[in-house]
């Protein structure tokens, strides 16, 4: 079986194009989305899990018909369960847990035609923002492998970087769609709390922090994904609100102009590198040329009182998922089944009661209501992504022994990306500037609630202004 040669000039919907005119079929997508896989992995360590088999059976038993029928795709070690794989949530404690049914968002994924045939990198239980976990070791980053590629969903975003798939799953708890995503120059959109479905095995992730969807290259396969996947299942606690029309036909339609309030201020006072500061700069510039009006202007909430409910949430749904495991296993889970970093988490959500947690849920719905005051009198916040550029491997690492580099390089990771995950309010990473050394620096816009559709409108936007996806990192 032959592979296709013009594979990375073509997106998801390109390629699903390719297939439904039937210029290339499924299968030779698959063969050459794996033998890229096979070349290229060793040396950025993306896929930690392979699916080879499954994928060739789906093909070869007949897809069914949707927007991204045929296309190759890779889920995310973590979040997520497919029959008759290991989701090992980078831990050595889940390596043989070998799953039984789909999770509703691998059924969506499957109705939408995509062929799943591997897992990416995580980091363990993804705590952390770059994917260097003890079981795997270190997924790089394709624009220069000292560098890390993110995390949490690092995995995802090194392969596309590095023209293995179009896009990947991804969730995102604190900034792990958008932090992978600004590091590798890559798109990278968070929906609203509760757009897509965690179930059937939770009705929330992290008390609704936490969210899937993908990391893509292009704005239109990002809102054609959302559609296929977007929407409550059965038994759900809650539900986002519904849109109006589809996301993809946002794409390609012109926003109104828009009020857009810009800061490059941390609300957790880490201070924003002058390269990250550059890229609000420029992205602010290229959105008067584009007709919006921005100023400076940021909302307000107690930030310590925030990061502290989420540490509390974290913790204590952690310890929950290993005490669920214990039962399974019929094991006592210790410090020796996992790092040292995860049980720290581990522990300090053993120590909180359900009183602290009540309080943690109080507390991060203020900050969401101040949000949404917010918004009524704005359009979109920009901000960076991070406060720093990509930082060097072993920096993030839940195994760096200076524990006290490792949290200011967390806390300046996550400075501009947690709070909106608290609120539960759609963000977006855009990639609109490299640093003098040729290394991508994302920056990030929110919005109101359940307004996926205006984040759509302004990427695309960007994105003809200021097209990213041929921009790749140096060739193997």
């Amino acid at each position: 079986m032959g592979t296709f040669s013009e594979y990375d000039r073509y997106d998801g919907l390109g390629l699903a194009e390719l297939v439904a005119r039937r210029e290339v079929t499924a299968r030779e997508l698959l063969e050459t989305a794996i033998a890229r896989v096979e070349r290229r992995n060793p040396e950025i360590n993306a896929v930690t899990g392979r699916l080879y088999e499954q994928a060739r059976a789906a093909v070869a038993g007949g897809l069914p018909p949707g927007p991204f029928t045929g296309v190759p795709y890779l889920l995310k070690d973590a979040g997520i369960q497919y029959a008759g794989a290991v989701t090992s949530h980078g831990s050595k404690l889940f390596r043989n847990t070998v799953s039984d049914h789909d999770s509703e968002m691998v059924l969506r994924l499957k109705r939408a035609g995509l062929v799943i045939f591997g897992m990416t990198n995580t980091p363990e239980f993804a705590l952390s923002t770059s994917s260097e976990p003890r079981l795997f070791g270190p997924t790089c980053n394709p624009w220069n492998l000292d560098y890390s590629a993110g995390g949490s969903s690092g995995g995802s975003a090194a392969a596309i970087a590095s023209g293995m798939v179009p896009m990947a799953h991804a969730t995102d708890g604190g900034g792990s769609i958008r932090v992978p995503a600004s590091v590798c120059g890559l798109f990278g959109l968070k929906p609203t709390r509760a757009r897509t479905p965690v179930g059937p095995d939770l009705g929330e992730v992290w008390a609704g922090a936490g969210v899937g969807h993908a990391i893509t290259r292009t704005v239109r396969d990002s809102a054609a994904l959302l559609d296929a996947i977007a929407g409550p299942e059965i038994g759900d606690p809650y539900c986002a609100p519904t849109p109006g029309r589809p996301f993809l036909a946002a794409v390609g339609e012109e926003p109104r102009s828009l009020k857009i309030a810009v800061t490059t201020q941390a609300w957790n006072g880490q201070k924003t590198h002058p390269e990250c500061v550059a890229a609000v700069e420029a992205a602010a510039r290229v959105c008067e040329q584009l007709g919006h009006r921005v100023e400076e202007a940021r909302p307000e909430w107690d930030e310590q009182a925030r990061a502290a409910a989420a540490r509390v949430i974290i913790g204590a749904n952690l310890r929950t998922s290993l005490d669920e495991h214990a039962k399974r296993i019929g094991k006592e889970i210790s410090a020796q089944d996992v790092e040292p970093r995860t049980w720290s988490v581990a522990e300090y959500g053993r120590e909180k009661t359900a009183s602290d947690y009540a309080q943690a849920t109080r507390q991060v719905h203020q900050m969401g209501r101040a949000l949404g005051r917010f918004f009524t009198s704005w359009d979109l916040l920009l901000t960076p992504t991070m406060c720093d550029p990509p930082y060097k491997l072993g920096v993030l690492s839940m195994a760096n022994p200076d524990n006290a580099s490792y949290l200011q390089a967390l806390l300046a990771t996550i400075a501009f990306t947690a709070p909106f995950n608290s609120s539960g309010h759609p963000a977006m990473s855009v990639p609109l500037h490299f640093t003098k050394n040729r290394l991508p620096v994302g920056v990030q816009f929110v919005a109101r609630f359940g307004d996926e559709a205006t984040l759509f409108r302004l990427a695309a936007q960007l994105e003809r202004a200021q097209p990213w996806a041929a921009n790749r990192p140096p060739k193997d």
